[in-house]
């Protein structure tokens, strides 16, 4: 089959690679609908994030099974599916707690740019649709198996209410899709950080109320003259830079609520400046299998659309070019169709 494969800095490319094969007995092999590109794979592609082997990428999937190992009960043939980044039991107190990403059974899911992957303890992992999708849903489908489910962590973890003010700090798909969260959890005004014309746009299609173009001090000062001097109860830092990180604590207001889902780098945080900001921090990798069976329902049901996230469509044989696009931030989301 092929699949994709990172080498070095901006050097992606398209190779023939071994089909997948039942490897553990809680396995499944899925036959992929779509699969996608994330604006975390960006790290490795610039090179900031180390790849010191060829490695086949891609961690966002959805599609048909088509084979089960021998302990897999829950999952069958012919389902469609979405699951998480992280393969987890679904099982252990860590799961139970909600916490997915961390199980203690977890296991990475990669190389899903390709045409069929193996998928780790299934029938923990995998959520299967109510029957066969539509092809204009399988785009929201996708996005519930990262940028969504990681977008409406952000919102939960940053405890947004009815009625609150929310700002969301990165307009990549994470950041657009934590305005769409936010707005499904009653958020009474939200403001996206943005200065990408497209980017704005479909912020204010998704809820966002304000828009915000400035940085750093400047765009602080923006939020807390928006917010009567006081800042947001709730803040959504979705990027992962130093830049970010200090921008969204600063934007909160005391007692308020900071969210991280951005893959961290070089990120420090100044505890003097922490410990009198008052604010409560949480986040971490998404713990997506949480939200799935609900954000699934919503994508069903056509409630939300995230998948209008995906502004660039391409083969898979073309994926370097769908790289190429969004490290040029020429689109915010590219669709790879196997």
């Amino acid at each position: 089959m092929q699949g994709a494969v990172l080498y070095g800095p901006r050097d992606v490319r398209i190779e023939q690679r071994n089909e997948p094969t039942i490897v553990k007995p809680t396995d499944a092999i899925i036959r992929m609908a779509a699969t996608c590109i994330c604006g975390s794979d960006l790290w490795p592609y610039r090179g900031i994030a180390r790849v010191d082997q060829p490695t086949p990428f891609g961690h966002e999937y959805c599609g048909v099974v088509e084979e089960i190992g021998s302990a897999v009960a829950k999952v069958k043939p012919g389902q469609f599916v979405v699951g998480s980044f992280f393969a987890s039991d679904n099982t252990c107190p860590i799961c139970k707690a909600g916490y997915q990403t961390s199980c203690v059974h977890r296991e990475l899911v990669g190389g899903a740019q390709a045409g069929r992957l193996r998928v780790p303890l299934a029938d923990g992992t995998l959520v299967a649709t109510p029957g066969m999708p539509p092809d204009d849903l399988v785009p929201s489908l996708l996005a519930a198996s990262d940028v969504l489910g990681t977008g409406w962590f952000a919102a939960d973890a940053a405890n947004v209410k009815h009625g609150k003010t929310v700002v969301v700090v990165g307009d990549g798909a994470v950041g657009l899709l934590g305005v769409l969260s936010a707005k499904q959890m009653g958020a009474g005004r939200i403001i996206a950080m943005s200065r990408h014309e497209a980017r704005q746009k479909l912020a204010r299609e998704f809820g966002a109320t304000d828009i915000v173009t400035e940085r750093g001090d400047e765009g602080v000062a923006r939020v807390k003259e928006l917010t009567e001097g006081l800042g947001a109860e709730s803040v959504l830092e979705c990027v992962g830079t130093q830049e970010s990180m200090s921008q969204a604590i600063r934007s909160a207001r005391p007692g308020g609520y900071v969210s991280y889902v951005g893959v961290p780098h070089g990120v420090q945080l100044d505890g003097t400046g922490l410990f009198f900001s008052h604010v409560h921090l949480h986040g971490g990798p998404a713990p997506v299998r949480r939200y799935l069976p609900q954000l699934i329902e919503l994508i069903w049901n056509r409630k939300i659309a995230p998948g209008k996230v995906f502004d660039l469509t391409l083969p898979l044989a073309q994926v370097a070019e769908g790289y190429r696009a969004m490290d040029e931030r020429r689109a915010i989301k590219t669709l790879l169709r196997p």
